[in-house]
């Protein structure tokens, strides 16, 4: 037995959420849709986990965060997908995939085939295990992916207040969880082997800030080592962390964040894979004319740029799985995907935003002793990156603005001087800017295309209402 849809989502998260959204707003029929999920309630807006969901009062909980209201876009309940024909398959599992025939076959057994798929399978936390430590299956540890992560995680923290946690990795999700597991009551530890917090991202200095602020919170930090084992007790919960220069820490709980990997098994051997995902065009589309890939999986053409990249950020999620269903059902209509990256983050009462990337030479600016500062990464004597804490709605439109710009720089002294005005005089068009070249990159899927004096005003509107978003998400949802 089997099913037959015309359009097939693989994967419940963000992404999957946008991307139904936009076919419904784009005319598709009833029945024509199906989304195939592990997770056992419809796709919601994954930030709020590591936010809104582990706050000790008041916490977030569905169905106040299904997709798409990260976006100020309506929320999509179960009803929702019902109502518009949309078949949710939830708490199943697909176990191959057969690309030639156009099947997914589930843990199950059954069937589902489709015309169209969209790959929307995102990632996993990666596991101690895979490091060759034991012990992710006690009690006490817990990852945050998914509900059920997080609902294991405010279980733990709930049962040790007071006590105390160490967390495993300075990223993202150590960052987020330590700042929560602090709000609980909870006495922080964390550990990580880079020289400071974030180091994808952050600057030594920029990190610095972060660091300190954490430090006057309570929270301590072990760096440039790891761990190497647990302490269990008879309970099989872990009561000790050893690290590799020989300290010991006792310990509650433990919150792993090491790490995602895509979520791509499926496909390997099937389709062309770069940067550990799945190579699209700037349709989305992968090296099979039929299947789309988006999210995380997604290793995609960044015009600005001229390179690929595969970006792990929820903005990113959402807008490529708009972008794909744009390509699927108007084809003729829609372009290249002209994406700026963009990644957020907030703790505390602080919230910080970066646009393009963070290569070259990087130029400080303001008083980081204070509540509000930023940078700029300059290549090649252009301007290709910004990051700001504690903007305002006009601030950051302004960094997204003139990083999509490109702007040269010529006096690096005059632009660390100017500061966040150089974006805000940029913005406001008083300064002249012009387009970074491009060297061709064969290895890509750009099309060489003439610039015009309307695709610049475009890309300008789009980066402000990038900005835009991304204050009021920061500033009034701060939850999510």
């Amino acid at each position: 037995m089997g099913r037959a849809f015309v359009y097939v989502i693989l994967g419940g998260g963000v992404a999957a959420g946008y991307a139904a959204l936009e076919f419904v707003k784009r005319g598709v029929s009833a029945g024509e849709l199906c989304i195939i999920s592990e997770e056992s309630v419809a796709p919601y807006e994954r930030p709020a986990l590591s936010k809104g969901y582990l706050l000790p009062e008041e916490p977030a909980r569905l169905p106040t965060f299904h997709t798409c209201v990260g976006a100020q876009e309506e929320r999509l309940t179960p009803k929702w997908y019902k109502e518009h024909g949309i078949e949710l398959v939830l708490g199943t599992r697909v176990k191959s995939a057969d690309v030639k025939r156009k099947t997914l076959i589930t843990a199950t057994g059954e069937t589902i085939s489709y015309k169209t798929l969209i790959i929307a399978t995102g990632a996993r936390a990666l596991k101690l295990e895979e490091f060759g430590v034991a012990g992710s299956d006690a009690e006490n540890v817990c990852y945050l992916r998914d509900i059920a992560d997080a609902n294991k995680l405010v279980t733990a923290m709930q049962s040790c207040a007071g006590g105390s946690a160490v967390v495993i990795g300075g990223g993202y999700i150590g960052m987020e969880c330590a700042a929560s597991l602090v709000i609980n009551k909870i006495n922080v530890t964390m550990v990580f082997p880079e020289a400071h917090c974030m180091p994808r991202l952050f600057t030594p200095k920029i990190a610095n800030y972060y660091e300190e602020y954490y430090k006057d919170k309570g929270i301590k930090f072990v760096k440039g080592t790891v761990l190497t084992s647990f302490d269990v007790d008879s309970d099989r919960k872990v009561e000790a962390v050893n690290l590799r220069d020989g300290t010991r820490l006792p310990v509650d709980m433990v919150v792993v964040g090491i790490g995602i990997r895509p979520n791509t098994s499926l496909f390997e051997n099937q389709l062309t894979m770069e940067k550990r995902g799945i190579k699209v065009n700037g349709r989305m589309q992968t090296s099979d004319s039929s299947v789309y890939a988006v999210g995380d999986v997604a290793a995609f053409p960044v015009k600005i740029f001229g390179q690929i990249r595969r970006l792990e950020h929820v903005d990113s999620a959402r807008k490529s799985a708009r972008h794909s269903v744009a390509s699927i059902m108007e084809p003729d209509k829609t372009d290249e995907l002209d994406y700026l990256p963009f990644f957020y983050s907030r703790v505390f009462t602080l919230s910080w935003q970066f646009y393009g990337d963070n290569v070259g030479e990087v130029i400080h600016f303001d008083d980081y002793s204070g509540k509000s500062f930023g940078a700029y990464w300059v290549k090649n004597g252009h301007l290709v990156g910004s990051f700001l804490e504690g903007g305002t709605k006009e601030e950051y439109e302004a960094l997204a603005v003139t990083t999509r710009l490109g702007p040269s720089v010529e006096n690096i002294v005059e632009l660390e001087t100017k500061g966040l005005s150089f974006a805000l005089e940029m913005s406001r068009g008083k300064v002249e800017a012009p387009a970074p070249e491009v060297s061709p990159n064969p290895s890509t899927l750009l099309l060489d295309k003439p610039v015009y004096p309307w695709h610049a005003a475009a890309g300008v509107v789009l980066a402000a209402s990038i900005g835009a978003f991304a204050y009021w998400y920061g500033r009034k949802l701060r939850r999510w």
